[in-house]
C-alpha cells in the first residue's frame, strides 16, 4: 500500500489532501499470454480478429500482412440462428442424419401400438362413462326418495 498526496488549488492557494490507494501489480510469469487472434467461422466463411489468451499452434496471415494465431469455429455470432434470425442446420460429422435415422426406426415400430392403445383407452374410457352414468342416476334416485320421505314426514 503507498500513501499518495494529491494537490488541489483553491481560491486561498495550494490545498494537500492526503489518499491511501492500493498499487496492485501482477505476478509475473502466471498469466497466458493476451494477445490477437484470428477466428474463422468455417460454415459462412467469416473473419473475426480478438484479443484472447486462446492457446493454438496454428497461425495464418491476415490482409494486413500480420501473422495471427489461427482458431477455426464452427459456430459463432455469424452464423448462429439466435444471432442471424435464420434457421439452419449445421451437420458436423453426420449427427443430424444419426439422430433421424435412430428416431425414425422407434417410430416405426411403435406405429401399430398407438392404435391398439388409442383403442384401448376408447374402451375404458367408455367403460367410465357408463359407471359415471349409472352412480349418477343412483344419485338422483336417491335424492328424490329423501324428498319423498321429508314430504311424507311433513304430511304426517
Amino acid at each position: 500500500m503507498h500513501l499518495g498526496i494529491l494537490e488541489k488549488k483553491s481560491s486561498s492557494g495550494i490545498v494537500r489532501q492526503h489518499i491511501f490507494f492500493i498499487k496492485r501489480i501482477m505476478k509475473k510469469d502466471i498469466h497466458p499470454e493476451y494477445r490477437e487472434v484470428l477466428f474463422h467461422d468455417t460454415s459462412v466463411d467469416e473473419y473475426f480478429i480478438i484479443r484472447s489468451t486462446l492457446a493454438t499452434d496454428q497461425t495464418k496471415e491476415w490482409e494486413d500482412g500480420k501473422t495471427y494465431p489461427y482458431c477455426p469455429l464452427d459456430v459463432s455470432s455469424a452464423s448462429h440462428p439466435f444471432y442471424t434470425g435464420q434457421q439452419k442446420i449445421i451437420d458436423t460429422g453426420g449427427r443430424v442424419e444419426r439422430f433421424k435415422k435412430r428416431f425414425s426406426k422407434k417410430t416405426n415400430k411403435s406405429a401399430s401400438k398407438p392404435v391398439e392403445e388409442i383403442e384401448k383407452t376408447e374402451v375404458v374410457e367408455e367403460k367410465a362413462a357408463e359407471v359415471v352414468e349409472e352412480k349418477a342416476a343412483e344419485v338422483v334416485e336417491e335424492k328424490a326418495a329423501k324428498k319423498d320421505s321429508k314430504k311424507a314426514k311433513k304430511k304426517d
